[in-house]
């Protein structure tokens, strides 16, 4: 790790709301030093690539559309940003490159941009090196580059299969791009590939459903992830269904959706090791499950968020910024999460994996809450059936995993519930 004098560092700016470390002060503005020498606790690393050539209806991530003329500063840009911090870090088990649409670079700023992520950041020698990839800017010569600096892993957006039900996202690739894209990868020479896919899609039918999960399975990928379609807000999907103009798939339809994925994809040698995503033996993808166990990854790119010990932040979500800057990018929402809600967040994420939590784990998370509330949230669901001890791990259980998100409401709500308790209510 390399340290850097104090007086050769700029100062880069936090915006926003902050709960800033104690060496921050109260100041708005600060020496870089302080803050990336955090790095070194990072065991990944997410860079952002906010470029697309459409803006699907249901994305709430950071995406421009265009601006292709920006691509190669964004790419000189974001190549100081790794030279600036990659000296920092320890080596890496985990580098995944999103969107935005990485492979909308051109060929000749895409091989740069791997070439500077080999020079900057350390690689532990069993990196998971991942990379997102939209069906339609899949060429042979992209793939060759991919394997020619490190990528060994692959995920691509195919959503579905159906062209009416890729309309209604308004997702713009043709569904035979995706066998397409699959082939070209594994002929470059990356067989761990990973296929995306949406269900509760409106006008989705659970055969339609099932359709789509059978036509990834014959792609030979190694890995899918399944996710339930989510209205987030302030998304042109959002507004379509405040508007009425589209219907939202009914819970109990979603329900069976969900339970069909898990037993197609069981079939067929998957297992289910989260909530939405299903791996073939060894092909869990490391990096999400990092996200998982609350572990500690560094951002870089515009809106890219990052973690480190409980203090959570993301950089600027302002491209013009962003190119501004010399070496980082302006952070904002900076929070320092307190004892007891990063326990809560360890639940949260912690409970979506199907292996569950060690006990161990779990008594420590207990302790950290005021008056152990959680203890009295867990022993109600675990009578209602929806957590259980399997030897000495909680886990959701299969009634469980359709309600996850109620369980882990419940660990989260720290105020509500110690208002319950002191109030001697029942939960």
């Amino acid at each position: 790790m390399t340290e850097f004098p104090s007086n050769q560092l700029p100062q880069f700016t936090i915006l926003g709301n902050s709960f800033q470390p104690n060496y921050l002060a109260i100041e708005s503005v600060t020496t870089a030093f302080p803050w990336i020498k955090e790095a070194s606790k990072s065991i990944g690393a997410y860079i952002h690539v906010p470029f697309c050539f459409h803006k699907c209806h249901y994305c709430d991530f950071f995406s421009i559309v265009g601006k292709e003329e920006q691509h190669e500063v964004f790419v000189r840009r974001l190549i100081k940003e790794l030279a600036f911090v990659g000296p920092m870090m320890q080596p890496l088990q985990s580098i995944f490159i999103g969107g935005g649409t990485p492979t909308l670079l051109s060929e000749e700023l895409l091989q740069e941009m791997l070439v500077a992520i080999q020079e900057h950041l350390p690689m532990h020698p069993n990196i998971e090196f991942s990379l997102e990839a939209n069906p339609e800017t899949v060429t042979a010569q992209k793939a060759s580059i991919l394997v020619s600096h490190g990528v060994n892993r692959v995920s691509i957006g195919a959503q579905s299969f159906d062209k009416n039900l890729l309309t209604q996202l308004e997702r713009w690739h043709d569904p035979k791009n995706v066998a397409r894209s699959v082939s070209r990868i594994k002929q470059a020479g990356i067989q761990n590939v990973s296929i995306d896919l949406i269900y509760a899609i409106p006008t989705q039918t659970l055969k339609q459903m099932q359709q789509d999960v059978e036509t990834a399975i014959a792609l030979e990928p190694t890995h899918i992830s399944c996710y339930a379609l989510m209205y987030e807000p302030n998304t042109p999907l959002r507004t379509r269904l405040d508007n009425g103009t589209v219907t939202r798939v009914t819970h109990d339809v979603e329900a069976d959706m969900y339970d069909s994925v898990s037993d197609i994809l069981a079939k067929s040698e998957f297992a289910q090791y989260e909530i939405s995503n299903f791996a073939k033996e060894g092909y869990q993808c490391k990096h999400n499950v990092m996200y998982w166990k609350n572990q500690n990854w560094w951002p870089f790119g515009p809106a890219a968020a990052g973690h480190i010990d409980g203090r959570r932040w993301k950089n600027s979500p302002r491209l013009k910024a962003y190119l501004n800057n010399l070496n980082l990018p302006a952070v904002e929402d900076v929070e320092i999460v307190d004892v007891d809600l990063q326990a809560g967040e360890s639940f949260m994420m912690g409970l979506r994996l199907l292996e569950g939590m060690e006990r161990s784990l779990v008594n420590r998370l207990l302790a950290q809450s005021p008056l152990r509330w959680r203890d009295a949230v867990i022993d109600q669901n675990i009578q209602r059936g929806l957590l259980a001890w399997r030897g000495e791990k909680l886990i959701l259980t299969t009634k469980g995993l359709h309600f996850a998100d109620n369980v882990i409401t419940e660990l989260l709500m720290r105020d509500e519930q110690l208002a319950d308790i002191k109030g001697q209510k029942p939960l």
